[in-house]
């Protein structure tokens, strides 16, 4: 009897390690097909991005998805660009451009429903939104931004198969549009394809493909709903350094959802020197860090399996300086030190010019001493295109000042 049941044991860690192999590599493949550059940058309305989401459509299938767009696993719409979103009389310019979200559904017959979203539309080869210093066209692949959100949605789908988690539905949505402006999130809130009234909360991963123990995980949307903080904590079984965000708002597709008075969770592994950039590779990947978030994201599931309460946050961007020149550097947004550290730096740009370099602290600019993120925005809020100030950074040890002209 011994025997049989050691040897029955030891089927199961036999089947479980099959089973995480195989997920390893659904999100692995996830990534590099996307990255690919046969896609040449998903940029919405191309055929790369139509090539992507019928990509993710043969994955939902696979996973035993069932489909609930408008048209199958499709939710078509079209925006026409207008000169200012944000003016108070804006015209439309350009040519209508079409995009579609790609939605599955786990229905489980549960009363509460679970929103999982990733957006997969990148910026193509450039243009609007591009940090590529050069002017010619490149494929940005978007590996990180956002293949690997994608990729832990459908890794995700996979486990929320198993009996454990059926007391939930979950919904799976890869948005369009979200670099144009959160496009396809916004389209699909305002006509759902489930009753909104359903859902318990909605996670989002946008950009989570680059973790660093050492920096941490960035957690967004924490004060949506009082129970988060509490939860966070319990399922944080890596001890990662959790930097924790209590806005609602934010540039993701989350924020679509929070305006409809639903709990949300971002996760962000931090911004970097390829961000929006051609060299934003599947090679430079952490996969291991995307099961790290797998993980948590399980744990943090089974433990919120009731109706969460929903709490309004501040409004972040209303206090946000408002800037017209830029240090051409790439913040680095999980420094938790007094300054604002630089995590890339942009050829050709003001920083550039003057010598500042990847890893070094900003801690003054001008007569405005910068303490953080708040103060960096504001100090660049007071400059315009022409003007020149001295910026004082920490490099290792030392103090070093150097002139910028914006």
């Amino acid at each position: 009897m011994k025997k049989i049941l050691f040897f029955f044991s030891l089927l199961l860690v036999f089947q479980s390690t099959q089973a995480q192999k195989a997920n390893n590599l659904l999100i692995q493949e996830t990534v590099e097909f996307l990255s690919s550059d046969e896609l040449k940058g998903r940029e919405i309305g191309t055929d790369g991005e139509e090539v992507a989401a019928r990509f993710i459509v043969t994955k939902m299938k696979v996973l035993g998805l069932k489909p609930k767009g408008t048209n199958g696993y499709f939710q078509d719409f079209s925006v026409t660009p207008k000169t200012n979103p944000h003016a108070a009389h804006a015209v439309e310019q350009g040519n209508q451009i079409n995009g579609k979200n790609v939605i599955g559904f786990l229905d489980h017959g549960a009363k509460n429903t679970i929103v999982i979203g990733a957006h997969y539309d990148h910026l193509g080869e450039g243009g609007e939104g591009s940090l590529h210093a050069g002017k010619e066209s490149q494929i940005h692949n978007g590996a990180d931004d956002n293949a690997s959100g994608v990729a832990l949605m459908l890794g995700l789908a996979e486990k929320l198969s198993a009996e454990a988690y059926k007391t939930n539905n979950y919904l799976f949505i890869a948005f369009s549009g979200e670099e144009k402006g959160l496009w396809g999130s916004n389209y699909f809130c305002k006509n759902p394809t489930l009753d909104l009234k359903q859902v318990n909360y909605m996670v989002n991963f946008d950009m989570v493909g680059r973790l660093d123990t050492s920096k941490g995980l960035a957690i967004n949307g924490v004060g949506t709903s009082p129970d988060w903080k509490n939860q966070l904590e319990k399922v944080n079984k890596n001890d990662l350094k959790l930097i924790l965000g209590e806005s609602g708002t934010g540039p993701s597709d989350h924020t679509s959802f929070y305006l409809q008075d639903i709990p949300v969770l971002h996760f962000f592994t931090g911004q970097h020197e390829d961000y929006h950039k051609p060299s934003d590779d599947a090679e430079k990947v952490n996969f291991e860090g995307i099961a790290i978030i797998q993980s948590m994201v399980l744990d943090l599931i089974l433990q919120t399996e009731t109706k969460l309460e929903f709490t309004k946050t501040k409004d972040e961007s209303e206090s946000t300086p408002r800037f017209t020149v830029t240090l051409g550097v790439m913040p680095d947004y999980l420094f938790q030190g007094e300054g604002m550290r630089i995590d890339g730096v942009t050829e050709g740009k003001p920083a550039h010019k003057a010598n500042l370099q990847k890893g070094d602290i900003v801690i003054q600019m001008g007569e405005i001493k910068v303490d953080g993120m708040q103060a960096y925005m504001k100090a660049l809020s007071e400059f315009k295109k022409g003007d020149k100030t001295m910026v004082k950074v920490r490099r290792g040890e030392e103090v070093l000042e150097e002139e910028v002209e914006f």
